[in-house]
């Protein structure tokens, strides 16, 4: 399979990648292992009735769980299976009891919960998860070579759309908290602890909007849909997670080289 190409690090490697992503998704979606996995969804899931025949056939499982970045989960059939069983119309479904809003949405893109309409039928349903699964899939060949162009792209793709949805904006914080790519990318551009994501809900909140405010002017997370606020924040993300991984090398070279020195 094709590999996103990142020849540097950091900001230069970013700013590489966003100038050559088009051409780059193209060659990708061309690649072989790629195209048999979307063909079999595109052929088989309008067959499918039920959570229980979807999680039983790995490969339609591949592409929808790798659409919505669950393709870790691709083991646990059971959880899956009660996870789009439940849907999302109750508020105790097991998708509305997890913070991270992946599920609901999966869940909530397939109608197989009661009283909802299952929509694998649909003429566009399986292009637009087809669509999903390979933008993900990018994303993922990309982070296999360097993680932060993973989780920029993921918060290009995703924020705007969570920015400009209909909600209150503790809600949409909320959200962010409940999007572990998401969480991460803020945290590390606010230059907050790995123990962060520990403390107290309500404190979590407190200190990203107190951060989203000293940063961007604005606590509102709807000012992500503006390109070069949301274009601010991911070069934060980039450069500060740069220099943390300078900071974690410089470290460990310097513990080494006083080990070897005897001091």
């Amino acid at each position: 399979m094709f590999q996103p190409v990142i020849p540097i690090s950091g900001l230069a490697g970013w700013r590489f990648l966003q100038s050559t992503y088009d051409s780059q998704m193209e060659t990708f979606k061309q690649s072989i292992e790629l195209q048999r996995d979307t063909d079999y969804f595109r052929e088989n899931i309008g067959n499918v009735q039920t959570a229980e025949e979807l999680v039983a056939d790995r490969r339609l499982l591949t592409v929808t769980l790798g659409a919505f970045g669950l393709q870790d989960d691709i083991d646990s059939k059971y959880f899956i299976r009660k996870m789009l069983e439940e849907g999302v119309e109750s508020d105790d479904a097991l998708a509305n009891r997890f913070t991270d809003t992946r599920y609901r949405e999966m869940s909530q893109a397939f109608g197989f919960g009661p009283g909802e309409f299952l929509k694998v039928g649909e003429p566009v349903f399986a292009e637009a998860i087809i669509e999903r699964f390979e933008v993900m899939e990018f994303e993922v060949a990309a982070g296999d070579q360097d993680e932060s162009m993973r989780y920029a792209l993921y918060a290009e793709r995703e924020l705007p759309l969570l920015a400009g949805e209909d909600m209150s904006n503790d809600a949409k914080w909320y959200s962010i908290m409940g999007d572990a790519p998401l969480q991460e990318l803020f945290q590390t551009a606010f230059n907050l602890p790995s123990s962060f994501a520990q403390i107290d809900l309500e404190q979590q909140l407190g200190v990203l909007k107190s951060r989203a405010q000293k940063e961007f002017g604005s606590d509102d997370v709807s000012v992500f849909t503006d390109p070069a606020v949301l274009e601010d924040l991911v070069t934060k993300y980039i450069v500060r997670d740069q220099i943390s991984d300078f900071n974690n090398s410089y470290s460990s070279n310097a513990i080494a080289l006083t080990l070897l020195s005897g001091g």
